[in-house]
């Protein structure tokens, strides 16, 4: 069985080395064109493509796959079987009908929820408990075709995008050696998803990464760990851009505010300390833990506050 990998980000290279580890036949990988990344916005080659080139994998990287050109090079590799994870553009029509035993994707989440781009991030900002990966055979929609099978991952409080991407890239590494072999023999079975069902998870905004004081500390927080690694939370202090990596929800002793504190409007910098920095919020407080003044390196709040005139009062927002 020849196989075609399409991948892109981390997420998709445990998938490729356990089909590599286990001996199967990768054809070719097929990624997204290098991108300009970091201050010098210099190319940078995908980690897919980074661990194919070191096992020695043909790499095609079409700006388009729709495009004639996408697909001559996708047919010129006449693949029995095509495997995307996180691969970024959708298959079209001549290349899903291109290999006999299908398409299929490692996706991270349960389907029918979170259909869409960026599913673990939208999961934790929304206050999920489980996630998990979906593998599926493809269809012209988006993240719509029916599924082969389903493996759940607990969200913990501890977890963050960047830890739930871990989890679910190896589960659904391990979700698709397992059944590769019947999908391969014809007897993996296909179950409709439910559309009425069905959630989505476009990609993140801006917008989706500034952070609103007056929701609850809970909202908050999910959302400052749902954006990290990748773009982090960000407020304005003193007109600048202030980004939150890190926050925790005030324990039971904590819920209630201080007389003192009722005043204050959400955003408003309650108190400082080895803790970090509280905050108001429209239910009570967080504590900022990990934060990055604009122009700066991301450091601990409570070390930022030191060298901060950060009086009760002072509003982030």
């Amino acid at each position: 069985m020849k196989i075609l990998f399409m991948g892109t980000p981390q997420f998709a290279v445990p998938s490729l080395e356990a089909l590599l580890e286990r001996g199967y036949e990768v054809a070719a990988v097929v990624t997204q064109p290098d991108r300009p990344k970091g201050r010098k916005r210099e190319l940078t080659p995908s980690p897919v493509k980074a661990f194919a080139l070191e096992r020695g994998l043909p790499v095609l990287q079409p700006e388009k796959l729709r495009s004639p050109e996408g697909v001559a090079a996708v047919t010129e590799a006449a693949p029995d079987l095509i495997v995307t994870a996180a691969y970024g553009q959708i298959l079209p029509k001549a290349v899903l009908d291109l290999p006999r035993l299908g398409c299929i994707n490692v996706h991270g989440s349960l389907l029918p929820k979170y259909r869409g781009g960026a599913p673990i991030q939208r999961s934790i900002i929304n206050g999920e408990k489980t996630t998990g990966v979906t593998l599926m055979y493809m269809a012209e929609g988006l993240d719509t075709g029916d599924m082969i099978a389903k493996v759940e991952v607990p969200i913990r409080d501890e977890d963050t995008a960047g830890t739930i991407f871990d989890k679910l890239s190896e589960a659904g590494a391990k979700l698709l050696l397992e059944w590769l072999p019947r999908i391969e023999g014809g007897s993996a079975g296909r179950t409709p998803q439910a559309d009425d069902e069905a959630t989505y998870a476009p990609n993140l905004s801006r917008e989706d990464e500034k952070l609103e004081w007056s929701q609850s500390s809970r909202r908050i927080f999910d959302r400052v760990r749902g954006l990290n690694p990748m773009a982090g939370g960000f407020t304005h202090l003193d007109g600048e851009v202030f980004k939150v990596w890190g926050c925790a929800v005030p324990g039971p002793s904590d819920a209630e505010l201080r007389s003192e504190w009722a005043a204050f409007a959400p955003g408003a910098v309650l108190e400082t300390g080895a803790f970090g920095i509280r905050v108001r919020t429209g239910d009570g407080s967080i504590v900022l833990t990990d934060v990055q003044p604009a122009g700066k390196k991301a450091l601990k709040a409570a070390e930022f506050a030191k060298g901060a005139r950060l009086a009760p009062g002072k509003t982030l927002g």
